[in-house]
């Protein structure tokens, strides 16, 4: 681990071309203050609202299996099959990431106050738009597919990157316990979404006015979180294309390793996120707890993320991400034995913990081996971008979470997905090693 860690550093320090070199100290950045802290707070806020309603696609994949799409097998909701409904949450996750290549590369440019106006708006757009959809109608399909798994997805992906890059104007020293308590917004909001949206979804409101509740909660938020957000650094004085990012990018050996192994956890990462409340009402347990049992997951991540800052000021960000990724990965073969309520909460609680830190710190992460703080918006976007092509639906339509709920079949045989998982998880461990 301590060789990963100075193989990373080396990489980072072995860069003399001054156009990469950042030009700003250390004592450049505030650290804290008003603005700083407030832009942190409006990023924690558009992560709760968008990440963290991304992984609460459990509730509707439970919603849709059991109500909607009731002709249709489980992997034809979430996963591969000819049916091209059937990417509902898949591609929602997947764009929710891979649109920051051009949402992050916007940043730099000076354009973030638009990119966010437009993606909040499109947010809440969508969303009611998914309201208007019917059990037992032809539409049905199509209109969910479009509005929460191609809009939304959009929409999620505008404001996610720039959220979090946003945050490096104003932390330096502080940027990894800043981005840390940034993204335990997407927990904080796994934590709260599957509660409100499985007791308006099934309760009295139903499907159609729970989710307009949930949506006009969400404008709220959001617009909070756009006057809270300000940049620092001035706009790139002239324009700097993308190609030589991408070559500066690839021949960072680090930096890839890194992607491959932030894509390798996030497949796994998503089974667990996707299929956790399924698996566990049709093993015996309880509907009560079964629709707790992402919020137990997602309550745990929550302290995982905040404490991740605190972890890597002793042991550093390549160490504890490795460590963690290992766990986790074990943890997800452990649901293979996944029978009981106990095993249930013990599963969520302990991978929402370690899976938790591993996602906090793939901001930091970036940024850690980005030399030039100009780049940081288009290297975390080609980053977000790399993961979801490999750890979602990508332009070839078979990899990823799909993968896993084609190997689950209509027969429910969960040992597969969660053998696959991971080993994928693994595999992540192997290539933070090798950078």
């Amino acid at each position: 681990m301590h060789a990963s860690k100075s193989a990373l550093r080396q990489c980072v320090n072995s860069i003399d071309n001054p156009s990469h070199v950042d030009q700003l100290d250390s004592s450049d950045f505030p650290e804290g203050g008003v603005t700083a802290w407030g832009t942190a707070l409006g990023a924690f806020l558009i992560q709760f609202c968008g990440a963290g309603y991304t992984t609460s696609y459990g509730v509707f994949q439970d919603f849709y299996t059991q109500t909607y799409l009731t002709n249709s097998t489980p992997s034809a909701i979430a996963v591969s099959d000819l049916q091209w409904y059937s990417w509902i949450g898949s591609v929602n996750a997947f764009l929710t990431f891979s649109v920051g290549l051009v949402s992050g590369r916007l940043l730099d440019r000076g354009a973030f106050y638009h990119v966010m106006k437009i993606g909040c708006f499109l947010q809440c757009l969508f969303l009611f738009m998914l309201s208007l959809a019917k059990p037992n109608e032809y539409y049905q399909a199509s209109l969910i597919f479009l509005s929460q798994g191609i809009g939304s997805g959009v929409a999620i992906g505008l404001t996610n990157v720039p959220s979090i890059a946003v945050v490096s104007h104003h932390f330096q020293r502080r940027r990894a316990f800043a981005m840390g308590l940034v993204v335990a917004g997407v927990s904080m909001g796994s934590i709260l979404h599957p509660i409100m949206l499985n007791n308006l979804i099934n309760g009295k409101l139903g499907f159609a006015n729970g989710v307009r509740a949930s949506a006009g909660m969400i404008g709220g938020l959001l617009l909070i979180a756009y006057f809270l957000m300000h940049t620092r650094l001035p706009p790139q004085p002239k324009a700097v294309s993308y190609t030589r990012v991408l070559q500066n990018s690839w021949r960072d050996h680090a930096y890839i390793c890194a992607c491959l192994g932030i894509a390798a956890f996030e497949f796994g990462f998503f089974f667990v996120a996707f299929y956790l409340q399924l698996d566990s009402r049709l093993h015996g347990v309880s509907k009560e707890f079964s629709f707790y049992s992402l919020t137990i997951s997602n309550t745990s991540s929550f302290f995982g993320r905040l404490t991740a800052g605190v972890v890597t000021a002793y042991v550093g960000i390549p160490n504890t991400i490795i460590s963690c990724s290992f766990i986790s990965s074990a943890i997800i073969f452990s649901m293979i034995g996944l029978r009981s309520l106990a095993s249930v909460a013990l599963i969520g609680i302990s991978y929402g913990y370690f899976s938790g830190i591993t996602v906090a710190l793939i901001g930091p992460l970036t940024s850690y081996l980005t030399p030039e703080i100009s780049d940081i918006g288009a290297r975390m976007g080609i980053s977000f971008t790399m993961t979801g092509n490999f750890s979602r639906p990508s332009l070839t339509f078979g990899l990823g979470s799909p993968i896993c709920g084609a190997v689950l079949t209509s027969h429910y045989i969960w040992w597969r997905p969660a053998v696959l998982a991971g080993v994928s998880g693994s595999c992540e461990v192997a290539f933070l090693f090798s950078g």
